[in-house]
Formats: structure tokens, C-alpha cells, sequence
């Protein structure tokens, strides 16, 4: 029986899209930790942010390749922080403040997603995105047929997706959840509260869609 698609919206940055989120139905929102993000935040910051989320919002704290006390920190100070890691980091190091973590995996041809997900069976899920220049997506999509049947981990789709996207996308790769920044965005870090509620929508259309289907 297919399962309710979660939906994290990640590199928010200002209270007024932290609750367009949860207005829309969010489950998740996403905060980043890397410097030499547009979407950077500090941790006083994140800390103010998180502290909007209602009890089962969960907020996720995005980090490529920091200092094990940098996470540490940001655990000590967001309590139920998920923690992404996005960068070169070895599953002992995602595993080191003893928190559940996603890894991202960056598609592209040629990429062993089941060996990885093996390097990393103690992920809570695969966040799947585009393989470019520098670390995260871009805002840019990949080939969903490059994700092989059967992946052991629970997989979060993400890289390029939009409102006008992610409906194909669930109902083509049945993700446990999809994942958003750019595409709900009026500027780099800026958020559009109806584009941010349009996916939420498209992604409850895949599955309404999925139900009714039966499968």
C-alpha cells in the first residue's frame, strides 16, 4: 500500500516561509548550514526558525563536509535536528552526533546508488539530486530512470523538482519523500508562499492519484 509522500522544503531563511511551510502541510523544512550557500543561515538563526515549527514538523539541518562540533553544536541547539549531509562525508562522520541523518547521493551516469547505499545502510534515507559543479543541485533535475528498482534505503527525491514537476516525479519513482528549494522560490532564498503551496498540492495529487489506482 503506497504510503503518504512526505514533502521537506528546504533552504528557508525568513519566519514568513518557515510558516507558509507549515501552512501548506510541509513535513519538513530545511535548514543550511553551509556557508557558501545563498540560503546560508547561523545557528542563532536556525535556532529562531525551528522554534516556529509545531511538534510534528520536523527541521532538518543541511551540512557539506563541517567540523564534527559545528554539527554537534547545531544539535545541541535545534532539539530534534535531522541531519543531511551533503557533501564528501564518510558514513562514520554522519553517524558521529548520534542523530538520524539523511545522505544525499548525486545521480548521474555511471552512479552506483545500491553500493553507496550499502556504504551508508545507517541513513535514515537517500536524498537523491543532480550531480553538478560545486554541492547540492542547482535547481537542476536528473534522469529518474538512473534510480534502479529496489534501493534498500528510503529515498528522497530531489534536484529540480517544481509544482509543475512533482507529481510526475512521485508517481514515476514512488519516493518516501520529495524535497524543494529552488523551485518554490521568487529569489535565491526567498520563498513564494502559493508556489510553496502548489507543490504541496501536486504531491498530494500523486498520491491521490496512486491510491485511487490501487496500488
Amino acid at each position: 500500500m503506497h504510503q503518504r509522500t512526505r514533502i521537506k522544503i528546504c533552504g528557508l531563511t525568513r519566519e514568513a516561509d518557515v510558516d507558509a511551510a507549515v501552512e501548506a502541510g510541509a513535513d519538513a523544512i530545511g535548514l543550511v548550514f553551509y556557508a557558501r550557500s545563498p540560503r546560508h543561515v547561523t545557528l542563532e538563526r536556525a535556532v529562531a526558525l525551528a522554534q516556529r515549527l509545531p511538534s510534528f514538523v520536523t527541521p532538518v539541518g543541511l551540512f557539506v563536509n563541517a567540523d564534527p562540533a559545528e554539527v554537534r553544536a547545531a544539535c545541541e541547539a535545534v532539539p530534534h535536528l535531522l541531519l543531511q549531509f551533503h557533501g564528501d562525508e564518510e558514513v562514520e562522520h554522519c553517524k558521529a552526533a548520534g542523530r538520524p541523518y539523511l545522505r544525499a547521493a548525486r545521480m548521474a551516469p555511471g552512479f552506483d546508488l545500491l553500493h553507496f547505499a550499502g556504504q551508508y545502510a545507517t541513513a535514515q534515507a537517500l536524498l537523491l539530486d543532480a550531480h553538478v559543479e560545486g554541492y547540492g543541485g542547482g535547481g537542476k533535475a536528473f534522469d529518474w530512470s538512473l534510480i534502479p528498482p529496489n534501493v534498500p534505503r528510503p529515498v528522497v527525491l530531489s534536484g529540480g523538482l517544481t509544482p509543475a514537476n512533482v507529481t510526475d516525479g512521485v508517481l514515476q519513482v514512488r519516493p518516501w519523500a520529495v524535497d524543494v528549494s529552488s523551485g518554490v522560490e521568487s529569489a535565491k532564498g526567498i520563498k513564494d508562499p502559493l508556489a510553496i503551496r502548489r507543490f504541496c498540492e501536486a504531491v498530494r495529487e500523486a498520491d491521490a492519484r496512486i491510491a485511487s489506482a490501487g496500488s
